[in-house]
């Protein structure tokens, strides 16, 4: 596995399949890890917030989520084979799982949205296993019912959508009193699955313009966007 550098941010170059195949090692061995997807916004994020940054940094698993990524990497001569979104990754996981005899675990988003995600999974995959569905609270107040409630389902893989940066930091906090096998914080896949949210046309997203669907679909997330021309100014002047 090759780990290359985008701005100080490390990002593990694997496909799809290959990731999923790594998640079933992890299980296999029995030794809790976290895996992050890697977007520009979480690049941008980590050059300011030092807790963000120790986080991705000590994660076992770090995939990129993001046309951006895709592009800082080529730009540098490094280029990684695909863009591994967190939804994607799921429903892949969903499949292997089913046949494996994986347990998930499913936290965080609104309330009832975690239950509908569970049910989408559940139809695509036929004979998946969920082992739990909680909103919960990612409030360090909450962390030891939270952990408690993963644990005491026998999870193998925890997916967390609290979005970025609190999932990370959640898991960071919690995955050893889990005993959940792999923990993914996977933003709003909830809520795409669920349907509460329509995923772009799979033309937008072949096309590196997800990003303008979603900004459409929510325009109160204007603020988060204005990552994005950051990052490719950083990454342009970057000597």
């Amino acid at each position: 596995m090759t780990r290359i550098n985008i701005l100080g941010v490390g990002i593990d170059a694997m496909t799809e399949s290959e990731a999923v195949d790594w998640v079933a090692s992890a299980i296999a061995e029995k030794d809790p890890r976290h895996v992050v997807t890697v977007n520009p916004e979480f690049v941008m994020r980590a050059r300011h917030d030092q807790a963000f940054r120790d986080v991705v940094a000590r994660a076992d698993l770090c995939l990129p989520d993001g046309v951006g990524v895709i592009w800082a990497a080529r730009r540098q001569g490094q280029p990684l084979p695909e863009r591994i979104a967190g939804v994607d990754l799921t429903q892949a996981l969903a499949r292997r799982g089913a046949r494996s005899g994986w347990r998930f675990f499913l936290l965080g988003a609104a309330p009832g949205v975690a239950e509908a995600a569970a049910a989408a999974l559940i139809r695509d995959s036929p004979g998946l296993q969920i082992a739990g569905c909680l909103a919960g609270s990612p409030a360090t107040a909450a962390d030891a019912e939270l952990a408690r409630a993963v644990r005491a389902a026998k999870t193998d893989i925890l997916l967390v959508a609290y979005g970025a940066p609190i999932q990370e930091l959640w898991i960071a906090r919690n995955l050893w009193a889990t005993g959940a096998m792999v923990a993914i914080g996977v933003g709003g896949a909830f809520d795409f699955l669920s349907g509460r949210v329509r995923r772009a046309p799979r033309w937008m997203r072949q096309h590196g313009l997800e990003w303008l669907y979603r900004l459409g679909q929510e325009p109160w997330r204007w603020h988060r966007m204005l990552a994005l021309p950051q990052f490719v100014l950083a990454v342009v002047t970057r000597r």
